[in-house]
């Protein structure tokens, strides 16, 4: 008995979900999750821009589409760039003068520095559906807030062969800054009535007020406690997956 009982609730279970997740997405607004992945190319502004130089982010996220086309999420962005500025400078304690790094063996050490970074963030965003193949497309624009953190990666061929650009060593000069950031975006977001095809497109802009979080920097001897404003622009393009299932446009009868 508790096992026919067992039964009939989870074919009761699985025939609300199946009802649920079905929907018609081209004549009607629709809940539905969606996850993503991203990609953006930014130019930096205010004290972002005196150390690095145009980056680029890669992320993934979730969002929930209510009804009401306003939208729930939350995301994850990594971010790297290859052109780091002053770098000369703050290693100018462990370069030559001609701005070399010599490695234990008295020899030139081959390195570079990188931008690193992320940026995690929880937002809120509104589908207005004008120029769009349905209701729950359009228009999309969002806010949200969060928390950055960037610093400068020292790549050095062969570590071990320079001791002092290694491990805690290398903290005294990689500038760690992280704090609070905020972001908008407006674009377009396509969600397509045969759910093969999903993405959204546009701008977004990063502010943030980071500090430095190292202890001592090693190049000036002390702790820099400036409260930084750092700023990204740029275009975001995401590739979209949601979860609802359409329902069959064409009925057959035998």
């Amino acid at each position: 008995m508790n096992g026919l009982k067992k039964g009939f609730f989870l074919i009761l279970l699985f025939t609300s979900f199946n009802t649920f997740s079905q929907v018609n997405i081209k004549d009607s607004s629709i809940f539905t999750p969606m996850f993503y992945g991203c990609y953006a190319y930014q130019v930096p502004g205010g004290d972002m821009a005196d150390r690095f130089g145009n980056s680029s982010d890669i992320g993934a996220g979730f969002q929930i589409k209510l009804k009401s086309n306003w939208l729930l999420g939350t995301e994850f962005n990594y971010l790297w760039g290859s052109k780091v500025k002053g770098g000369d400078e703050i290693l100018k304690n462990v370069l030559t003068s001609d701005g070399n790094l010599i490695n234990i063996g008295g020899m030139y050490a081959i390195f570079d520095l990188f931008e690193r970074g992320y940026i995690i963030t929880g937002y809120v965003g509104k589908v207005i559906p004008v120029l769009s193949p349905n209701p729950n497309s359009g228009i999309y624009f969002r806010a949200g807030v969060g928390y950055m953190q960037h610093w400068i990666r020292i790549q050095v061929q062969e570590q071990e062969s320079v001791p002092w650009m290694d491990g805690d060593y290398a903290k005294g000069y990689d500038r760690l800054s992280s704090g609070l950031t905020i972001n908008e975006f407006i674009g377009y977001l396509f969600l397509g009535n045969t759910r093969i095809f999903n993405f959204y497109a546009g701008f977004e802009f990063v502010q943030a007020w980071t500090k430095n979080r190292r202890d001592i920097n090693f190049d000036t001897g002390e702790k820099d406690d400036k409260l930084r404003f750092d700023i990204l622009t740029g275009f975001k393009i995401g590739w979209v997956i949601p979860l609802y299932k359409r329902t069959p446009s064409d009925y057959y009868f035998y």
